[in-house]
Order: structure tokens, then C-alpha cells, then sequence
């Protein structure tokens, strides 16, 4: 069935935005506040230093302003995610842009000028009650002292940032622009097009054929412009070393890591971990090959299914259901909280011409925790998506009820906690209660596939970042050829002796967008490490062990990513909770192979 149009969408099957405004007029006075507030920073600029009440003043100002606009941007944002053709609320999104990029501009002293306090004066003022809401704050930008340049090379750094954009921009526009793949006839002869978008429905084909063609086809155009993909990759990691080095940190993965006060030991220890687990891996894909029927495997065959497509049905209530169920080791106050969100107007359920694709959830301190979905009752992936941006959701919720302002908004290297902690739980309560064999098999293979997709092939990608940044570092040439053979050796580890790897396969590294923001891709890897060790620490322990992940939920940034997980009762810091998920891994492959003799 065709998409309604949005006016068509029942009310009760939409998000109810009046938490953040309750109309339209509403946020256009709010916009019009944010916009006179912004000469306010001025009258600080050059004073942070004469006192603690000044700089608490400050500090407070910005909190204020940056909570009115927090509100704003996620209005405008939601608003435009119902329906991108929206003219409307495209233009209120560039009315907020506009203003929050002169908010930014205004505010842009605070942070040097903070730095520019003698650190024995900064200190003494640290003790000072009025900076007490604060301190965290003021110690954090603190540890920036070392990195942070004089202000007429601050500028110098600064003028640059559009520049350094280049080779990630160039990589954009031919990546989702210039390659063209062509056409690709699916499994009922059907002429398709070949793209970013549908290659990933061709490799789930049950025809080979077609899983083998769309491969070497896709790969063929990468192949075409590789000189010029390795221009670009190599102008992005080139970039990343030079500010690493202008601003005096030891590497480019250092400087990454700094933010999150995270030790590389942590980016090693999860390289080491899952290299030393990999035979469970390439038991997996032997395991595929054997069940599949296959003389030999590749690449495109590591997507398809098992087992046929089981089919599935579940109304919104029905997922709504199976997710509440799943969810109760974590308690009836998150339950019923959950409950009236998801059957009330937190979500934005189905799609709708023009609608965002995908699934997110986004919310403001004061407002609902908003999840946006493209809801289809046959995809089962979908009841795992609706869990999954369900535990961000929570965890925003539980945050912001909480923290204050400044502390509430959680970091990257958490966030995917949370989410996928849900999706363990919801994993094992399908797999616990299937009714035949098959239906279990079906359900651990989708796990054993997530785990893999997640923690081994995010490692893999995070490896090679780190290789190619310690090249460039060492001044060796990040050419096609070098570059390749990196990818190349990795592929060899991460697929084993026994995979048939196709020689276009090692072009992949010219092709993933996340290579331009380095040092990211690690976070997934260590995210669903720590909920699979959470969550088994919660199913099997008792009130102390729940408590301590509900005090997880509620930390928002009140301390440092590793301090969080720590009590929650998971360090990172440590080898063994990839090692907990990667054995967890191990065995359900050990599973899946008995059930589908």
C-alpha cells in the first residue's frame, strides 16, 4: 500500500511535540527570545577571570541560553523529520541554524578565555561556591590546557575548519552523487536499480546470482575511481594528523580518544579480544557455507538469511507488548514509564510521504523522549528497532530526570548501552519462549548476526583507522596499493584461511563513511560489549545489580564514560566483557550449528 500523505496519518499514530511547544506561534516567540538573548554573552567577554561569581554568572547564562535553543533545534528538527518536502519547517530549521550559529559565535570566548586563567587561579576558583554546580564543567575544559593553542593560532585553526572538510565533502559527492552502479535484475528477473541504498537488498537475495553480480558490479565502480577514493581517505587521515600534532598530542587516535577520557589500552584491549576470538567467527562462516549448501563462501553470502524468512506479524500494540514483556527485569517503574510513552504519543509510528527514513529518538531536557519509526508490522527487525530507541529514549528520560541541564546530555561512547541492552533482553526473551526449532535457530542466527555486524566488523574497521593513521604518522605513502593490502591482511584475519575472499572485496575501505570521522566506530564494538555484559549481570543477579544499571541510566555525563559503565558494574578498561560477549557469541553459533543438522 502507497504512503499517505502526512495530513492523513491518524493523530493518535504521531508524536505529540506540545512538551517541547505547544504550537507553531509558541516556538516562534521562543526563537524570537533565543535571538535577543544572544547579545548577553558580550558583557562577560574578558571578565571570566576577575572572579568566581562572574564566571559562575557566565556560565550560567550559557546554560540558559543553550536550554532554549536545545528546545527549539529538536522542534524544528522533528517537525521537518515528519515530511522533508515541508517547506515550512525547513525554513524553521534554517531560522534556528542561522540564530544557533550566532549564539555560537557570541559564545565562542568562553572556552579560551577560561584557559587563559592561570591554572593556580582557576583551582582557587574551583572551591568557590557559586562554581560548585560547575566544577566537573571547568576540570574538563581544564584538561584541554595542554592542548590548546595561543588565540592568534586558535584563529589560524579555527579559519581552517571548512578547508578540512574537503576530503570528506569530495568523498560525499562521489560516493552519493557521481558512482553509478547501473541496473541489477533481482530474482524474479526484474530490472532494478543498482545503488548505496538497494545494494544491500541484493545481498540478501536467495538467488546467487544475483548476490554475486550486484557484488562484483558495485565493486567495479569503486574500482574505477579508486585513485580517486584514495585521494580522499588519505586527505582525511592527513588531516586528522595534522591537528592531532599542531595541537600536541601524541597521535591522531589519542586526540580522538581525549574527549571521552578514554585510554587507548581500551581501543587495543577490544582489537586484542576480538582477534583472539576470531576462530569462533570463521566457525560461523564455515557453519554458513556448510548449511547453505555452498562449495565455497564469500562475501555476498554472508547476508542471506539461513534459514527462509520466517513470517512475522506484529500490530504496534502486539510489539509494544513483546517489549514491555522482554523488559521487566528492569522494573515496573520503567515499565509503566515505557508503557505510557509508547502506547501514548512518544512515537511517530508509521511512514508517510516525505517522512525520514529509518528509526532515531530525540527529545529535549523538558520535553518527551521522541522516537521516530517507519514502523512495517512484518519486519521482525523492526519490533528490535522500537526496543532499540526505546532504551535511548529511557536512558534521555532517566538522565534528564535526574541531572541538571549541563550534565544530563550522555555521550556517544554510552549511548549505544542503553539500546542495545534492550535489544539483549528482547533476543532472549523471543529465543526462550520460540515454539519449534527452526524458529529458534532463525532468532539466534539474527543474533549471532548482530553481534558479529556490531562487535567483530566495527573492530575490524577500527583496526584499520588505526593502521593507516599510524602509516601516516610514520610518514609512509597511503597510496591504492598500500592501503589495500592493509584492508587486505585484515580481511584474511577477520574472514579466515577457509573464506573465499574476491580481490574487489579489499576496495571496501574506499567505501565506508564513517573512515571520515575516525575513531568512532570503536564505541559500537564497546557498546554492545557492555550490554551483553550488563545485561546478563542484570538477568542473573539481584536488586544491587539492577540498581547499579539504573544508576547508569540516570548519570547522563555526570561522570566520565568509563566511570559509568564501572558502576554499573562493567569496566572497559578490561579484556573481559569482549570476552563475556564474544564467548556469549561462540555459543550460540556452537547452538545454531546443532539446530540445523
Amino acid at each position: 500500500m502507497d504512503n499517505p500523505n502526512r495530513s492523513e496519518v491518524p493523530v493518535a499514530d504521531t508524536w505529540d511535540l506540545s512538551s517541547l511547544f505547544p504550537k507553531d506561534e509558541t516556538w516562534n516567540a521562543a526563537l524570537a527570545e533565543f535571538e535577543q538573548l544572544i547579545p548577553g554573552f558580550a558583557p562577560f567577554a574578558g571578565r571570566l577571570g576577575s572572579s568566581p561569581e562572574v564566571l559562575a554568572q557566565c556560565l550560567e547564562f550559557d546554560c540558559r541560553v543553550d536550554h532554549l535553543a536545545e528546545r527549539i533545534g529538536v522542534y524544528a528538527s522533528l517537525r521537518t523529520s515528519e515530511n522533508q518536502t515541508n517547506s515550512t519547517y525547513q525554513g524553521y530549521l534554517a531560522r534556528y541554524y542561522s540564530a544557533a550559529t550566532k549564539a555560537g559565535q557570541a559564545a565562542s570566548f568562553i572556552r579560551p578565555e577560561i584557559l587563559s586563567i592561570p591554572q593556580d587561579r582557576l583551582l582557587s576558583f574551583l572551591e568557590h561556591p557559586a562554581l560548585a554546580p560547575f566544577k566537573l564543567v571547568l576540570e574538563r575544559i581544564n584538561r584541554f590546557r595542554a592542548h590548546t593553542l595561543s588565540q592568534s593560532e586558535e584563529r589560524l585553526m579555527a579559519m581552517q575548519g571548512e578547508m578540512a572538510q574537503t576530503a570528506s565533502k569530495a568523498f560525499r559527492q562521489l560516493n552519493d552523487a557521481d558512482l553509478k552502479f547501473g541496473k541489477i535484475k533481482n530474482e524474479k528477473g526484474v530490472e532494478q536499480d543498482l545503488t548505496n541504498a538497494s545494494f544491500s537488498s541484493f545481498l540478501i537475495s536467495p538467488d546467487r546470482d544475483v548476490r554475486r553480480n550486484a557484488f562484483h558490479q558495485y565493486y567495479a565502480e569503486f574500482e574505477a575511481h579508486e585513485n580517486t577514493l584514495a585521494a580522499t581517505l588519505a586527505g582525511s587521515v592527513h588531516t586528522d594528523v595534522y591537528y592531532a600534532k599542531a595541537r600536541n598530542y601524541p597521535s591522531a587516535r589519542e586526540s580522538s580518544l581525549f574527549g571521552d577520557n578514554v585510554p587507548v589500552s581500551v581501543y587495543d584491549n577490544l582489537i586484542a579480544s576480538v582477534r583472539k576470538n576470531l576462530p569462533a567467527v570463521h566457525h560461523y562462516f564455515e557453519l554458513r557455507r556448510r548449511k547453505m549448501g555452498l562449495a565455497d563462501i564469500h562475501h555476498y553470502d554472508t547476508y542471506v538469511p539461513i534459514l527462509a524468512d520466517r513470517q512475522t506479524h506484529y500490530t504496534w500494540d502486539q510489539a509494544v507488548d513483546v517489549v514491555l514483556d522482554s523488559l521487566q527485569p528492569l522494573g515496573s517503574e520503567y515499565g509503566k514509564t515505557l508503557e505510557a510513552g509508547l502506547r501514548g504519543r512518544w512515537c511517530d509510528r508509521y511512514p508517510n510521504k516525505g517522512k525520514r527514513s529509518g528509526a532515531f529518538s530525540s527529545g529535549a531536557y523538558d520535553s518527551d523522549p521522541f522516537i521516530l519509526m517507519n514502523y512495517k508490522p512484518t519486519v521482525l527487525n523492526d519490533v528490535f528497532t522500537l526496543t532499540h530507541e526505546a532504551g535511548h529514549s529511557m536512558h534521555t528520560y532517566y538522565s534528564s530526570k535526574n541531572q541538571p541541564f549541563h550534565y544530563y546530555s550522555y555521550t556517544i561512547f554510552v549511548a549505544e548501552v542503553a539500546s542495545t541492552f534492550n535489544e539483549q533482553l528482547l533476543a532472549k526473551y523471543l529465543i526462550d519462549r520460540a515454539s519449534t526449532k527452526e524458529e529458534r535457530a532463525a532468532l539466534i542466527n539474527h543474533e549471532v548476526d548482530s553481534i558479529r555486524a556490531t562487535i567483530v566488523r566495527q573492530t575490524m574497521f577500527a583496526e584499520f583507522e588505526k593502521i593507516v593513521h599510524e602509516m601516516a604518522e610514520a610518514g609512509e605513502p597511503l597510496t591504492v596499493a598500500s592501503m589495500r593490502q592493509a584492508y587486505r591482511e585484515l580481511l584474511e584475519a577477520y574472514f579466515g584461511p577457509d573464506f573465499a575472499l574476491d580481490d574487489q572485496l579489499s576496495l571496501e575501505c574506499f567505501r565506508i563513511p564513517h573512515f571520515y570521522n575516525a575513531f568512532y566506530v570503536y564505541k559500537y564494538a564497546t557498546g554492545l560489549s557492555a550490554a551483553i555484559a550488563l545485561s546478563r549481570r542484570v538477568l542473573q543477579g539481584g536488586p544491587q545489580e539492577l540498581d547499579d544499571y539504573m544508576s547508569f541510566l540516570k548519570g547522563g555525563c555526570s561522570k566520565d564514560p568509563l566511570d559509568l559503565l564501572r558502576g554499573a558494574g562493567v569496566d572497559m578498561s578490561q579484556p573481559e566483557p569482549v570476552d563475556i560477549a564474544l564467548t556469549e557469541f561462540g555459543k550460540l553459533v556452537q547452538e545454531l550449528d546443532e539446530l540445523l543438522v
